[in-house]
């Protein structure tokens, strides 16, 4: 690991309504170093879905400031790739055209193209589906491709908003192990969102557990387990349970703010 890449400073985010202010992030402080996966665990409501956004761009901190390779920063950038849970992908587009559509804006050489293309789609397991649409596909093959469209722009940080929590468990795992044979040889810096806590310490070098409303980092942890992680082994579910009592704490909170009538993520 090097020295950090991306750089929390202090960071707090507070969405004005018209009838109350509420305090998604509270004084959020960490680095992050390149090439570490990250996981952000936590609730509903914790504000990890706000902090990957502002890591992103698309929406800045109220207080505080984000910087990655030491420049601030203020609006998305190729420098940071986003996987979201929802696929975004072009319904009109075939497989190939989907994941090539950043490097034809770019006017990339085709020769180029070409292979970046063969290459994802063998990694990714598409080169099957490659004139398939996404209406044709499954929720996995669906967000393969859009890993593939991000992975095409070679971005160094990966960013990614609860990319499998929709799919069944058996998907959800072979997913997992590609992305993690993606990362060991690509050497990305990943920051991934997840409630599920068996997801982030499969997935992880580190865990950040946030807080509900207000987030703030509760506990920031190094994964220790060697991989390939087995999660019937003893030191997985010891740190399961350790996980879960903190997290459960959290989702009480979240709870018992619906209750009280409290709105939102």
């Amino acid at each position: 690991m090097s020295e950090a890449q991306i750089e929390i400073n202090h960071v707090s985010k507070v969405f004005k309504g018209s009838e109350q202010e509420v305090v998604a992030l509270k004084d959020i402080h960490f680095s992050i170093p390149s090439g570490q996966f990250v996981c952000l665990l936590g609730p509903s409501g914790c504000g990890k879905s706000t902090l990957l956004n502002a890591i992103a761009g698309f929406s800045l901190p109220s207080q505080g400031e984000i910087m990655v390779d030491g420049k601030l920063v203020l609006e998305p950038g190729p420098d940071r790739g986003m996987v979201f849970q929802e696929y975004a992908l072009f319904p009109w587009m075939t497989v190939e055209e989907n994941i090539v559509f950043g490097l034809k804006i770019k006017r990339e050489n085709p020769a180029k193209v070409e292979k970046k293309l063969v290459d994802l789609l063998g990694m990714l397991k598409l080169s099957d589906f490659r004139k398939r649409f996404p209406k044709d596909l499954s929720g996995g093959m669906r967000q393969r491709v859009a890993i593939a469209r991000v992975l095409a722009l070679d971005p160094p940080i990966m960013l990614m908003d609860e990319p499998f929590g929709a799919l069944d468990a058996l998907t959800r795992r072979s997913l997992q192990d590609e992305l993690l044979k993606i990362w060991s040889e690509l050497k990305k810096t990943v920051v991934f969102v997840t409630h599920s806590i068996e997801e982030s310490i499969y997935l992880a070098d580190r865990i950040i557990v946030m807080s509900y409303r207000p987030g703030t980092v509760k506990k920031d942890l190094c994964v220790e387990i060697p991989r390939p992680r087995n999660p019937s082994d003893g030191d997985f579910n010891k740190l399961k349970r350790e996980l879960s009592e903190m997290v459960m704490a959290e989702q009480t909170r979240f709870e018992q703010a619906q209750l009280l009538g409290s709105t939102g993520d």
